[in-house]
């Protein structure tokens, strides 16, 4: 049985941000909401990551009601528990003790076991400047594409 591939990206993330260094971590889902997850029902628009006693969840990350679901189907916006080795939970806290940093998912991805991933980074937020920049060198990579094909 050939499943298909889920890879959904935040694809403004690269945009608002400058990833220092990235990690992949599990996720601790429900069962409709890795059902929904296989079904690219996700949205990262307002997720962001945080402690609460010594564990890192993920808010903000919109995972739609499945859609055959009863009773039980989940809450779309609840806290999700990633699921990382205590070394690198160390890591990362001290890592954002540091003034403008934050962690921001990226993609999240079912793996070759049918696990879901989140992929997240430890980054800096981009200023207005350095998205002008960013946008600048975008269309001037597209322009020599451009020559290149004529």
């Amino acid at each position: 049985m050939e499943q298909d591939i889920v890879n959904i990206r935040y694809k403004k993330a690269g945009f608002n941000f400058e990833f220092l260094q990235k990690f992949v971590a599990g996720l601790q889902l429900k069962g409709t909401e890795i059902k929904s997850v296989r079904q690219r029902q996700v949205n990262f628009n307002d997720a962001y990551c945080f402690f609460k006693e010594g564990e890192l969840f993920v808010k903000g990350m919109h995972i739609a009601e499945y859609s055959h679901g009863n009773i039980y189907n989940h809450d779309p916006q609840r806290e999700k528990k990633l699921l990382l080795n205590k070394k690198e939970l160390r890591k990362i806290q001290k890592s954002i003790s540091e003034k403008g940093l934050t962690i921001v998912p990226i993609r999240i991805f079912i793996n070759q076991k049918g696990l879901a991933k989140l992929e997240i980074a430890i980054a800096r937020g981009k200023k207005q400047y350095d998205k002008r920049a960013t946008i600048k060198d975008r269309d001037a990579k597209r322009n020599l594409q451009k020559k290149d094909y004529q």
